[in-house]
């Protein structure tokens, strides 16, 4: 069970996004990152080119680049702090993520 999840909100502790919070877009658990809205916003150049029958300009596009997992935590829905995640069995025999701050689940 995956920590971090698509739609989950976030906080930023490390790099040039320091404390900004956002909600998860993608999770590459693979590579290891995270992309959230709002935040690591990149730009990249695009050269003018040829759409079909008309010309599209040259233009900067701006985008949110991934994140490392390891420098985002994720925001407790009733505490409103960043927390640690814990995981519990309900009775149900279902896993939950937990809040290590104030024990609330996490859904």
């Amino acid at each position: 069970m995956q920590r971090i999840k698509k739609g989950d909100t976030v906080e930023v502790i490390a790099g040039k996004d320091l404390g900004e919070r956002g909600e998860v877009v993608a999770v590459y658990p693979k590579e290891n990152r995270v992309q959230v809205s709002g935040v690591n916003i990149l730009k990249k150049h695009q050269k003018a080119r040829q759409a079909g029958t008309r010309q599209v300009a040259a233009q900067i596009v701006e985008f949110e680049g991934k994140l490392d997992l390891s420098n985002v935590m994720i925001v407790c829905p009733k505490c409103d702090k960043k927390t640690r995640v814990g995981f519990k069995i309900r009775d149900d025999g279902f896993k939950v993520r937990v809040c290590k701050a104030c024990e609330a689940e996490i859904e």
